[in-house]
């Protein structure tokens, strides 16, 4: 990534990288790039934090740390989304059914389902809302 390779000032671990082709009314093309997601996002004791790392066409990420106990009550969200766990032990409730959302495993709620998320231990997650 180091030809055409120029930092992306609002996230210390991506780069972007312009395409050859100007496809997009006229705009250059842009991949966005972040090499290690969990470290952008640090367990605070006692609390939930977020970052948004990306705002992209069609997406946002945003990465959320949790100290062990720490929870997101019941919520909905205007849009679908999927949820990744990036470090720790989540449970995750939505649709009447609970999980444990482990690293590795990913899942996916529809626009506007019901869900809340408990950390079993100090965790990180990765959120991608998609808009429509």
């Amino acid at each position: 990534m180091t030809n055409g390779a120029t930092p992306n000032t609002t996230t210390p671990n991506s780069t972007a990288s312009e395409a050859t082709d100007e496809t997009n009314a006229g705009q250059p093309m842009v991949m966005e790039f972040i090499d290690a997601l969990a470290p952008m996002v640090e367990v605070q004791p006692e609390a939930t934090v977020s970052r948004t790392v990306m705002q992209v066409e069609g997406a946002n990420v945003v990465l959320f740390s949790f100290d062990k106990g720490q929870e997101l009550s019941e919520h909905t969200v205007a849009m679908p989304v999927l949820v990744q766990c990036l470090e720790g032990h989540l449970k995750v409730t939505g649709g009447g059914r609970t999980v444990d959302l482990v690293p590795g495993g990913i899942l996916h709620f529809p626009t506007r389902l019901p869900h809340a998320v408990y950390a079993e231990e100090a965790s990180k997650m990765m959120l991608i809302m998609m808009r429509r």
